[in-house]
């Protein structure tokens, strides 16, 4: 799953600065292919969903019938035909078991609301400062993937007017979507029944477990539930890939939300330095976590990070302007939503 990104352009001339001016209003068209991707996308992440569901039913019948190739060249033709029976079987057992097609789009429905949630925060704050934004674009992704999406972006396109304003951009994202978190990890706990017990596939070595962040275990703590023997539901799944996209996102560096907020708070020498420190920590945690769960995927982490090194960070045309104090605590309490969303090894792999 990608992160949410957002493309800043680079800086205009101070002289031609308009702080007040208005942003422009999207077109019929942006608004036509807006809706068009959030409805595949919704798709994409209800089958996304009735997968999740019928791994965790224990459903086998969705594992397509097909004989593996004797030669390497053979998995040109073997991989795609493995790929549409699966999808097949999937929407067969989803037909005859319409409880999965609830599961589903009990997670699209909740994992769509926080994405979108992320992205309307930017949206609505460029309004505010009168700049020039796309609507949320979201990212359909291939069925069978595991979130059903690769994310949302908007893409900025003129200058950010002050640093009040990039930091306002910049968390009011995260800050927004965290807010619709809240309620669906509440829920992912309040509806959480005990796991069943591991299948031999398991006990075999391919247990693939996601590790909970802090939010997901102090509200299990809260309710009485050990988080350690629940079985993932719609609600936990949709939770959990949120946090996991908010964290990254916050993530100092580059120009993920969280590097626009240091930027905005430090300048642009503690932003360039701090954000080279995230990279190493990350490029660390990808290491440890290969070494001691088993999992790759921090190293997609670290590129991405490394890539978001190499972008230049834009400068806002009025940099001279304090943040102020209720700014300053509004920083605090993001860094306390990326504390309550980060975890060090997501996933583990045994």
């Amino acid at each position: 799953m990608s992160e949410t990104l957002h493309t800043l352009p680079p800086l205009a001339s101070q002289h031609a600065a308009s702080w007040d001016r208005p942003s422009a209003r999207p077109t019929a068209r942006e608004w036509a292919r807006a809706s068009a991707l959030f409805v595949l996308t919704a798709v994409t992440a209800t089958l996304a969903g009735i997968m999740q569901a019928t791994m965790a039913a224990g459903f086998t019948e969705v594992e397509p019938n097909l004989a593996a190739p004797a030669g390497w060249l053979g998995y040109v033709v073997y991989v795609p035909a493995y790929y549409f029976l699966s999808v097949r079987e999937l929407l067969r057992q989803a037909l005859a078991h319409t409880e999965l097609i609830a599961a589903g789009a009990t997670f699209a429905a909740a994992l769509l609301s926080i994405l979108l949630a992320h992205e309307a925060g930017h949206y609505v704050a460029c309004r505010r400062y009168g700049v020039r934004a796309t609507l949320p674009f979201f990212i359909p992704a291939p069925p069978l993937f595991l979130a059903g999406t690769f994310g949302a972006f908007i893409k900025i396109k003129s200058p950010i007017p002050t640093r009040r304003a990039l930091f306002d951009i910049g968390v009011a994202g995260p800050l927004a979507g965290f807010a619709v978190i809240i309620p669906v990890a509440a829920l992912a706990i309040l509806t959480a029944q005990p796991a069943p017990p591991l299948a031999e596939s398991a006990a075999a070595g391919t247990l693939i477990t996601f590790n909970d962040p802090p939010l997901l275990r102090l509200f299990a703590a809260a309710l009485g539930v050990s988080i350690n023997n629940i079985a993932p539901n719609p609600f936990y799944f949709a939770a959990w890939i949120g946090l996991l996209v908010t964290s990254l996102n916050l993530l100092p560096v580059g120009q993920l939300d969280g590097g626009h907020a240091v930027f905005a708070v430090f300048g642009k020498r503690t932003h360039a330095w701090v954000g080279r420190a995230g990279f190493v920590s990350m490029a660390l945690l990808a290491v440890l976590g290969w070494q001691w769960h088993n999992s790759p995927g921090g190293f997609l982490y670290a590129v991405l990070l490394f890539v978001m090194l190499r972008v230049p960070h834009p400068r806002a045309e009025d940099e001279l302007t304090p943040l102020g104090r209720a700014r300053t605590l509004v920083a605090l309490v993001t860094l306390a939503v990326f504390l309550l969303c980060f975890v060090l090894f997501p996933v583990s792999i045994s």
